[in-house]
């Protein structure tokens, strides 16, 4: 069992030749030794857009044979042709390279969601501290306009106040 940790916010095509090795590596073994494995399947976020990323699973190896063509017919005379180098030996060298380009771009994604996720996580905490700071400072100005209508309501207390007492002495 091997991790590979801290490279998560810039991806490397470095690592993801490491992850891609150890993980054909493992993927050769016989079912029966020690870390050997059937499947090889990778889980990533995809980014989709900056308000949506999803979870994605898809199955590295073994590959899935995809006919792309259909077969020719039997009394169809097909040319004579001899390939080199072999398919298996195309395959031989192709498959690491698949493998560690597609890990690469899991990398990425995920490297592009957490930063999207990032993003709109401090949009939402702006946000809500403009609503903090209006419904406070709101706050603030009710309860310095009611100390200013308190002051202004003595005032004219007192006012009223010493007209009724120059009243009453006169």
């Amino acid at each position: 069992m091997r991790s590979w940790t801290g490279f998560s916010d810039q991806p490397s095509y470095e690592v993801a030749a490491e992850i891609g090795e150890a993980l054909i590596e493992a993927f050769l073994k016989e079912q029966g030794e020690e870390g050997g494995v059937d499947e090889v399947h990778v889980v990533y976020t995809r980014f989709r857009s900056m308000l949506v990323q999803e979870p994605t699973a898809v199955r590295l190896l073994p590959l899935e044979v995809v006919e792309g063509e259909e077969k020719p017919a039997d009394d169809e005379v097909l040319p004579l042709y001899e390939f080199e180098p072999s398919p298996e030996a195309v395959l031989d060298a192709l498959l690491p390279q698949y493998v560690q380009s597609r890990i690469f771009y899991a990398l990425l994604q995920a490297a592009a969601s957490e930063l999207a996720a990032r993003q709109k996580a401090m949009k939402s905490a702006t946000d809500n501290a403009d609503e903090l700071i209006k419904k406070y400072t709101r706050i603030a100005n009710q309860a310095r306009q009611a100390g200013i209508t308190q002051e202004i309501s003595e005032i004219v207390g007192g006012v009223n106040a010493l007209a009724d007492a120059n009243a009453a002495s006169d």
